[in-house]
Parts: C-alpha cells; structure tokens; sequence
C-alpha cells in the first residue's frame, strides 16, 4: 500500500519538546528559581507541588515521589507495615494493564489476582470484580487504564460491601472525573506517574501517593525516605523515593494548563471516534455525556487484527504510532507462574492494540490527515 498524498513531514504519536508551549517561560523560571536556591530535594518545591495538586484533586494528601512504580511499592509496602496487609493476601489486579501495575504485589508476596476487563471499556469489569471477590481478597487495585476512568455504581457497591482496601493506579488518568468523584482520590490510596509521556509529565522521572488516611501518609512519609522521619533514625526499611525539587517545580509550572490540554485531547478523540469510520477497526466507546469527562484520552487505542499492516501503513503517511502493550503481563517472562492462565480478552487486546496520535500539539489539519488515512486503510489491498 502506497503513500495517500505527498505529505513527507512525521505526525508525531506524542509532542514532549517544550518549545513553542504556552508554559515554556514559566517552566525556565521555575527551573532557575531551584538552581538559584541552592536546594535540590525535600524543598518548598515539593511541598508547594504536593498542595497544589491536593487542592486539584479536591482535598486529598499528595506525596511526592520519585516515580510512579515507586509511588505503587510505597502503598502496598504501607499497608505491610501497618499490619493491614499480610504476606500470601490476595489482591485483584486487571490483567489487561501495564506490567508495573503487578510488579510490586509479586515484589512483597502478595497474591496477584488477574481479572479479565470489559471488551469495550478495556477496564476492570465488574462481573469479573464480583467473582474474584472472595473473602481471601484484602485489596483491590483500580487502574484507570488509557484514561479512562475505572469507576461506577456497580464496582462501587461492591468494594464498598467488601471492605477491602481500594488503591488506585492513576498513571494514566489524571483529571478523569465521574460526577463528584476524581481519579486518585476515589479509595484509600493512589498512585500517580509523571514520567515525561503523561498528561502531566515531568521532564524526567517522578511520581506521587495520594491518601486520605493519616496512618498511611505517616508510614510513606518515612518509607520514601530511607524509613526515616528523623535524619539518621530509621523506623523502617526504607527507600529512596523522594521528588527532586526541580521536577517538582517544572510540575508546579504545568499543571495549571492540565485541563485546557485535556479537553484538546477530549476534542480529538471525539473526532476520531465519529469520524473514523474504518470497519476493519474496533474505535474505544466515547463517554455517555453526562459522563463525558470520565476519559481523559491518555491513550487514543483502536483494536484491529492487521495491527502491524496498519502501523506500516500509517507510517508510510507520516503518522508515528504505539502498542500498549504488545504482550500481555501474564505472558512475560519476569511473570512466568502466570503463564498458564487462561484469559482471551486480554490477550486480544494486546494482540490488536493501536494508539493513534491525541495530543494537544496536533493542528486540526493533521487529524484530519489521520482520519483520511486511517480510513483508507485496506488490509486486502
């Protein structure tokens, strides 16, 4: 399959270069603000980061943290220490979700408990959440996968009458909100990346907890930082998981421009989702209106079974793309005691997956491009 015009100029999956972005000037002021300090970690920048997202996400602590695997191992390492958890407990996870999501239960011997997701939403389905919920199980981890928030009457009835814990793994959705309720403050506690591809992204790694719960908060305060809360007096086997002050500043300077960036992302999704009228492609559900700010569009994935055909084509016009994920986590080999497990819908998805470009970078005539090319796709041609 050939070229569909002339275009020779690459749309990119993701824009990261901070050049030409409303926030650049601030970005460069917050950056000399830290070296003309002279303080480089554990700082009013964090401090002053921290309570500007809690007031963003309506009120709940914020830890900042080095990134966001680190930020999933000091909750689940919390609640060991607390006594809450126990080694040999068993936690319900999605099977369709990013390795990382995982690592930690298997790190402190928890029992990973794999739940095939909702073909259409491609989250955690509350038919598998109801089936999986047995008395064994002390904690449920939510991920908000691609950005779409994983939240609704039904799961919260269910976690509700549990009594597990609830910890949420908010990489990917930050901003996503149904009714009164906003991702990384809907259960005990949340972990949040922003390495340098997210929403909001660092220009490097870094990361945060977000909890409700002042046992928690008391424990990761420590745990973050050599176990310590006392320089050189450690409670806890610890880590080294703090936020460096220059991240936390560059953070500072983003976030107010999260929301006006969210709804570009909002606009172009819609766009594609209308608009790309492909069969041989499966489009990701838009949100019901009144729960139209649920997805905050992380992620834009198609499924199709010429999922390489499509990339190469897409290419070949100048459009750069992703698979989130090509293999499943159940099938790596660092998680080998999960490979015999059965789940075909997970499987499909990391089979067919494929992201297009949806960042707020893109002009109205580059989606269009997408569009058109997408749907001249012809896998039999």
């Amino acid at each position: 399959m050939s070229r569909t015009d002339k275009q020779t100029s690459t749309i990119l999956y993701s824009d990261l270069s901070p050049i030409g972005k409303p926030y650049q000037l601030d970005v460069e002021k917050s950056i000399h603000r830290v070296l003309q300090s002279g303080w480089f970690v554990s700082g009013n920048e964090v401090l002053t980061f921290e309570k500007q997202l809690s007031k963003f996400l309506g009120g709940t602590t914020v830890l900042g943290c080095s990134n966001g695997l680190d930020a999933l191992r000091l909750i689940f390492k919390g609640y060991l220490e607390l006594g809450r958890l126990q080694k040999g407990d068993k936690v319900i996870v999605p099977a369709n979700t990013y390795i990382a999501s995982i690592l930690p239960l298997c790190e402190f011997g928890l029992v990973p408990v794999l739940v095939e997701p909702n073909p259409r939403t491609y989250n955690l389905d509350a038919k598998g959440l109801a089936e999986q919920l047995t008395t064994e199980v002390k904690a449920v981890l939510l991920v908000h996968l691609y950005g779409r928030i994983c939240w609704d009457a039904e799961i919260a009835n269910l976690l509700k009458s549990s009594k597990c814990l609830v910890i949420e793994d908010n990489a990917q959705a930050i901003g996503a909100r149904t009714g009164t309720s906003i991702a990384g403050a809907l259960g005990d506690a949340a972990a949040f990346s922003f390495y340098p591809g997210k929403n909001l992204g660092a220009y490097g790694d870094a990361g945060a907890v977000t909890t409700r719960d002042p046992e928690l908060e008391t424990v990761i305060k420590a745990l973050r930082n050599y176990g310590s809360h006392i320089k050189y007096h450690n409670n806890f086997k610890g880590y080294n998981c703090r936020l460096d002050e220059i991240q936390a500043a560059i953070l500072q300077a983003k976030l107010p421009h999260l929301e006006v960036e969210t709804s570009k992302r909002r606009v172009i999704a819609s766009r594609y989702c209308v608009e790309i009228t492909n069969p041989n492609l499966q489009l990701p559900l838009l949100p019901e209106k009144d729960e139209e700010d649920g997805n905050v569009w992380h992620i834009f994935p198609v499924l199709t079974p010429f999922r390489d055909q499509l990339a190469a084509y897409l290419s070949d016009n100048g459009i750069q793309t992703i698979t989130h994920y090509p293999i499943p986590p159940h099938k790596q080999q660092a998680l080998l005691e999960f490979a015999q497990l059965n789940l075909p819908i997970t499987e499909k998805i990391h089979q067919q997956e494929l992201s297009l470009p949806n960042h707020p970078y893109l002009t109205e005539e580059e989606v269009s491009h997408v569009i058109a090319v997408v749907n001249n796709f012809n896998p039999f041609a």
